[in-house]
């Protein structure tokens, strides 16, 4: 499949006698040294890697494929706007610009303002935005800001019409909710204790509902609601859009099921005052508000009694199940998202793993389907009570998301921006196949190519999947993966269990004990395309990221055979250790707990990665990819898994590329972003022995 790599000298990594006994069985873990990356060793042994990394990739065939990422990425693109008053915010980038800029347009003038320059935070582009909340009447912007891809952020406020900002800023905040009063006096918001005044191992613990009272201090901020008795409850506050009712999402890291408390906001003088009700309290299904009808009764999402999704009215002074009135029954298709607008309800479904939209009446009348050019995602979806329009964001394989406003009343479907890019989509096609799965599921994926492409086994090919946390992969434009296709090769994108392209039955079909599907479906994946002559193993590479990198490490190891080669970024690869990691303890509803469950241990000790290496076996050439920074997957995964591929099997090929300036992915860079992609493509040019033209 690929040359030997003995003509490398990896670093050297020296092997500590770590034992830890898993409920009987020792495992060893001799490269835990490798979880701090602060330590000399560490850093000198992560710097030698990245040496030998850039001796591999660097060249000339880089340096071509660097110019026309930069070329393809070098259009002007705009996000689907949405109104806060009588302004309309909208996100721009004008080509090449690390990070998008926020502006703002005057609904009756048309005239456009610079609201917002990530870009002029930092030269090389480490500072990102990572969310935006405009006041109700877009007076004020609330805007986080995180620096080198850090989950934690900063909230900063800013007067839209001046583009100054007060002279707070609130800290202590990841993910956070913005939740503005009506009045736009100030707002809601989650944060978790300063780091300073607790223990370490605690600090992403005991989250709470603060409200914060514009020009005072975040000392001043008054406590809205906490739960000291489950510290793990993590809160997002939402007002509802006609300000009756301050609604709080409770719900547990990734696990979906979640709870919804409420209470009315009322006329108090005092925001931050008033009990709280809690509405559903049990998590044993996934709630998402949508709206209310006046103060007795709440639309909401859920998968309760409905693995496809469902909407339904809860009267508030009857809220047990029984008593529930169902506005949108469950469909054949996943119901995705739900908003009101125009008094209707703009619904996004799943069909086989692309979006539709439709429009329901306040009743659950379903009135019609608005109709989108070619299979496709809805990016964004905005529109409010009194609108009777909406706009929507959608995009597909071969073409940048486009803006469309919809008038709900005459049912006409405008373009408001395409973006024009150094590419014909008419040249390409976009197809969907199934393929039958090791237990006989039937699992759909994409295929994108040129249109007179004759596949053969000397077709490349590049696979990609996620299979996780109910995230479902629809077809949804990057313009890093032109350059893939216009070479001739193909890329496919699989629809894994774990994800929620059917719902949760879907999703639970990937998890814990049954994760072993997500990787049998990959690999059966790979099996399809070869026997169906597209490609070959020599010739078929598989790519991955975060929950995706595990994907990529598990079937490397698993099926080495039908692959020619793997791209594995910011991988958790460490499935009995991960959970004391950052964030890592919120996973533990799709993969489990090894330390603490032995029937978990016997499970993820099977497929676990790191722990799965076997001596005298030819795994396909890896390219692991992570950030110093990444606070969400530690470093630590990709780096013992490198030194364990590189000191077992040395003659492999084994890559790692740390990124020491940047984090898990999210708000990275415009340029870092398109770095990595020449570096995988180049690593794939060589390893699957491409002539790149």
């Amino acid at each position: 499949m690929s040359s030997p790599a003995s003509h490398f000298v990896y670093p050297s990594a020296h092997q500590d006698k770590i034992i830890e006994d898993f409920h009987g069985t020792a495992v060893a873990d001799p490269y835990r040294w490798l979880e701090d990356p602060a330590s000399e060793e560490s850093r000198s042994w992560t710097e030698l890697q990245n040496n030998l990394t850039r001796a591999y990739l660097d060249g000339e065939r880089r340096e071509q494929i660097l110019e026309r990422l930069k070329a393809l990425c070098a259009y002007s693109r705009w996000s689907t706007p949405f109104r806060r008053g009588q302004r309309q915010f909208f996100w721009k980038n004008e080509g090449l610009q690390n990070q998008p800029v926020l502006y703002w347009r005057d609904q009756a003038s048309g005239a456009e303002h610079e609201l917002l320059d990530p870009n002029q935070l930092s030269t090389s582009g480490i500072v990102s935005v990572m969310s935006t909340d405009p006041s109700r009447d877009g007076v004020w912007l609330a805007y986080s800001l995180s620096q080198r891809g850090s989950d934690r952020q900063e909230v900063r406020i800013r007067n839209v019409a001046t583009g100054q900002d007060l002279p707070e800023s609130l800290r202590h905040t990841k993910f956070a909710g913005i939740a503005w009063h009506p009045d736009g006096s100030g707002f809601f918001y989650n944060r978790y204790p300063d780091p300073a005044s607790v223990p370490e191992a605690e600090q992403s613990y005991y989250n709470a509902v603060y409200w914060h009272q514009l020009n005072t201090d975040q000392s001043e901020d008054i406590l809205v609601y906490e739960r000291p008795d489950e510290k793990d409850y993590d809160f997002w506050p939402r007002v509802s859009e006609d300000g009756r009712f301050l609604i709080l999402t409770v719900h547990l890291g990734t696990d979906r099921r979640n709870r919804i408390y409420y209470r009315q906001l009322g006329d108090n003088a005092n925001p931050a005052e008033g009990e709280f009700v809690r509405l559903l309290d049990s998590a044993e299904a996934h709630y998402r508000f949508i709206g209310n009808d006046g103060d007795q009764r709440l639309f909401l999402y859920t998968d309760h009694a409905a693995p496809k999704g469902r909407v339904v009215a809860v009267d508030l002074s009857q809220p047990e199940p029984e008593h529930w009135l169902t506005v949108i029954p469950e469909g054949e298709d996943v119901l995705t998202s739900v908003i009101i607008a125009g008094g209707c309800f703009i619904a996004v479904t799943l069909h086989h793993a692309r979006h539709r939209l439709m429009v329901y009446q306040l009743d659950g009348q379903l009135s019609h389907e608005i109709e989108m050019p070619t299979l496709g995602s809805v990016d964004e979806l905005h529109g409010q009570l009194d609108d009777n329009e909406i706009f929507i964001g959608f995009s597909s394989f071969l073409f940048p998301s486009r803006s469309y406003r919809y008038d709900l009343k005459s049912r006409k479907l405008e373009i408001q921006f395409a973006a024009s890019i150094d590419f014909n989509p008419d040249d390409y096609v976009t197809r969907q196949e199934f393929f039958t799965s090791k237990d006989g599921t039937r699992v759909p994926m994409f295929l994108v190519h040129k249109k007179d492409l004759t596949p053969s086994s000397e077709t490349p090919t590049l696979m990609y999947g996620y299979g996780g946390f109910r995230h479902a992969l629809t077809p949804s434009f990057t313009a890093s993966l032109l350059p893939w296709i216009e070479q001739g090769h193909i890329y496919c994108l699989v629809n894994l269990r774990g994800g929620s392209e059917y719902g949760t039955e879907w999703y639970q079909a990937g998890t814990l004990e049954r994760k072993q599907n997500v990787f049998d479906d990959f690999i059966y994946a790979g099996k399809h395309l070869i026997s169906e002559g597209l490609t070959s193993p020599q010739k078929l590479a598989i790519r991955g990221g975060s929950n995706g990198g595990l994907l990529v490490g598990a079937c490397m190891l698993q099926a080495p055979d039908i692959f020619g080669a793997a791209i594995c970024q910011v991988p958790v690869l460490d499935m009995l250790r991960y959970h004391r990691f950052t964030i890592g303890r919120y996973w533990v509803t799709d993969y489990g707990n090894a330390e603490e469950n032995p029937e978990h241990f016997a499970f993820m000790m099977k497929y676990s990665p790191l722990h799965n290496v076997k001596a005298a076996t030819h795994y396909p050439p890896v390219l692991i990819t992570s950030a110093d920074h990444d606070d969400r997957v530690v470093p630590a995964h990709a780096k013992k898994f490198a030194a364990t591929l590189q000191a077992v099997n040395p003659d492999n090929l084994t890559l790692l590329r740390v990124d020491t300036d940047a984090g898990h992915g999210k708000g990275k860079p415009l340029s870092k972003v398109i770095e990595e992609m020449a570096d995988i493509y180049n690593f794939l040019a060589q390893t699957l022995q491409i002539n790149w033209k």
